[in-house]
């Protein structure tokens, strides 16, 4: 008599494994943020393109952008990308550590220095703007 072959043991898997915690979640809703860069980043290659064509073309392309489809595309892009940010620079101190003598340096003095970066480049943009 032959002997039944054993079915292996497969762990159930489920596509809602990220739910189940909510650090998970947080990470998960990050990296979908990704969705939302790609898009504007899109967006402006083709206005890119528009403004290659001439002066038409880009008044175009510029008026399209002031709907409030655009509008809101632009508004939940930036809630996404300033989500992104943040907690990207609270990780920073985790994926940079860096050693001061024996010692790392508190992760508090490295997420400080990307925010005060964050606020120079910011200020810069805005003024170079004239906003």
């Amino acid at each position: 008599m032959q002997p039944t072959p054993r079915k292996p043991f497969s762990r159930p898997w489920h596509n809602d494994w990220w739910l189940h915690k909510r650090t998970y979640a947080l990470y998960m809703i990050r990296e979908l943020t990704c969705i939302a860069l790609a898009l504007y980043a899109a967006v402006v290659i083709y206005g890119l393109g528009r403004l290659a064509e001439g002066p038409e073309a880009w008044t175009a392309f510029v008026a399209a952008l002031r709907g409030p489809g655009f509008v809101t595309f632009h508004l939940v892009a930036l809630v996404l990308m300033v989500y992104h940010t943040v907690t990207w620079f609270q990780l920073t101190p985790k994926a940079m550590p860096v050693m001061r003598g024996d010692d790392f340096l508190p992760g508090h003095y490295i997420v400080g220095a990307h925010f005060a970066a964050w606020a120079v480049v910011s200020l810069v943009v805005l003024v170079i703007a004239g906003v």
